[in-house]
């Protein structure tokens, strides 16, 4: 006679055979971001050795004698073969130690803190813009597509493609400060309230918010918001389109027309319904469209002269410093990785099918 089967028993806290445990999928993400950024170390580095740009040159002109070369190649340690250049370069950038900046004679680092605030609030500023008008507008092409609020929220997206930030820029500097004084002009301040904001974040904004400036508040806010604005175009075209398309899949799901035939309004079934499945999906856009803000803001800050990391990153190619745009090089890598966790880290929370 067989044997009757026995159930298996449940422990409580113990993961199930077969299952990845907590600590095995935390190791797994540890690794992995460990690999991905000592890939992209080296990526940046080997790139910095191939671009024409000799740090040498930068540094002593093109008239330097080839004795007073061969010395600063030395003292750089170029003469070292890669694989040794390649380790002490790692070494640095464990120690937190970028180099030294040839444009300014600081180290890179400082640099970076110095001017990444500005590109930070002005990003910031530009997704909060983005995603207010992106999300309605995708949400509603769905909910009434191929009508003309569709056709409308398609050709607009279209135009925040195509359309070339730095024309943007200009064309909009021409209408809104040069001829009707809507906003305030190039910078992130006028000259005349620059000394009087105590900095404490470095966030303009948020500084004279916080000390009650609001007089100067209005003038940080009118800077801002056109080069804000024309960075929100893009990203309002990305997030939007996304939007769409996710909005698309749900809407043609089952459970839709079962809301509508138990009475749910078109609306609420839509919103509360359709867009909730999606959330997830919609921050991760979101998130990945706030770092190519970060990152892809260089026209934007050249145009509108705003003190940012984009602007240094500019100048720092135009003058072949290489310190400087190699650990500008490494950060961009290291905020696409670091949303990138942020974003699996939010589906892992908010959907249990990844769990």
């Amino acid at each position: 006679m067989a044997e009757a089967a026995v159930p298996a028993r449940r422990t409580g806290g113990v993961a199930a055979p077969g299952l990845p445990s907590w600590s095995g999928t935390a190791l797994r993400v540890v690794v992995s971001i460990a690999v991905t950024l000592f890939g992209l170390m080296a990526l940046t580095f080997f790139i910095g050795r191939m671009l024409p740009l000799d740090p040498v040159t930068a540094i002593l002109g093109d008239n330097a004698t080839q004795e007073a070369i061969d010395a600063m190649r030395a003292q750089l340690g170029l003469d070292q073969p890669l694989w040794i250049q390649f380790g002490r370069y790692v070494g640095d950038i464990l120690r937190l130690d970028l180099g030294t900046a040839l444009t300014t004679g600081k180290p890179v680092l400082d640099d970076i803190a110095r001017v990444f605030p500005a590109t930070i609030e002005l990003a910031t500023v530009g997704i909060v813009i983005g995603t207010a008008l992106g999300i309605p507008l995708g949400v509603m092409a769905a909910a009434y597509r191929d009508t003309p609020v569709d056709y409308f929220v398609r050709v607009f997206g279209l135009l925040g493609y195509s359309t070339p930030n730095f024309w943007l820029g200009l064309m909009g500097l021409v209408l809104f400060y040069a001829t009707l004084g809507w906003v305030g002009g190039p910078g992130r301040i006028d000259t005349a309230f620059q000394w009087d904001v105590e900095p404490v974040t470095d966030l303009l904004l948020l500084d004279t918010a916080m000390a009650g400036q609001w007089e100067i508040f209005r003038n940080v806010l009118s800077h801002i918001i056109l080069p804000a604005s024309i960075l929100a175009f893009g990203a309002l075209a990305y997030i939007s389109r996304m939007t769409r398309s996710f909005m698309l899949e749900q809407l043609s799901q089952e459970y839709v027309v079962a809301a509508r035939v138990k009475g749910l309004s078109w609306m609420r079934t839509v919103w509360v319904h359709a867009f909730r499945n999606v959330a997830v999906q919609v921050v991760t856009v979101v998130a990945l469209a706030y770092a190519f803000l970060l990152e892809g803001a260089v026209l934007t800050e050249t145009v509108f002269a705003w003190p940012g990391f984009g602007r240094y990153l500019t100048n720092a190619l135009l003058a072949g410093d290489m310190n400087a745009v190699v650990g500008c090089t490494l950060l961009i890598g290291i905020i696409f990785v670091a949303l990138n966790l942020l974003t699996d880290l939010l589906y892992r929370l908010f959907d249990p099918r990844t769990r």
